[in-house]
């Protein structure tokens, strides 16, 4: 088996269409474009959101709200995931759990307190929930917060 031998041939490969190349082409002179008007000249056409001169809807449409440029979004663990994940070590910092894969790198954390806590660890994260705390320091282990 050689390349030119592998399906499809060449000859049943479609030409691909070059317009503007002559009459006998069947593309030649106004290249499919008809004649005149709009969408005939170069750089013709209307955007993809015109609405043939009505009020466009994005203009007809109240506006509401806003958006907090200075929200900053926590990744949720909760305490349970964390230490079912990192089974037997004593020491979770926030690097091991960009490593793990469980938030993304450079994510701020936040630990939450659902799950059971069952041996002494220390995580260390962004913030804590009271609850994620509380069930931390209960099993001899410490949370430390790396804000407020």
């Amino acid at each position: 088996m050689r390349l030119h031998e592998i399906y499809p041939f060449p000859e049943e490969r479609k030409n691909r269409k070059r317009v503007g190349r002559g009459s006998g082409s069947g593309w030649g002179k106004t290249a499919g474009r008809g004649h005149k008007g709009q969408n005939a000249r170069s750089g013709g056409g209307v955007p993809a959101n015109f609405e043939g001169g009505q009020m466009p809807i994005a203009r007809r449409l109240p506006k509401r709200g806003f958006k907090n440029p200075f929200r900053e979004e926590y990744a949720a663990l909760n305490v349970g995931m964390i230490v079912e994940a990192f089974d037997g070590k004593a020491e979770i910092s926030l690097e091991d759990l960009y490593e793990r894969g469980l938030c993304k790198r450079g994510a701020l954390v936040k630990v939450l307190g659902m799950g059971e806590v069952t041996a002494a660890v220390t995580i260390e994260a962004h913030r804590f929930s009271a609850s994620a705390a509380d069930k931390i320091t209960k099993a001899g282990g410490t949370a430390k917060a790396l804000e407020g």
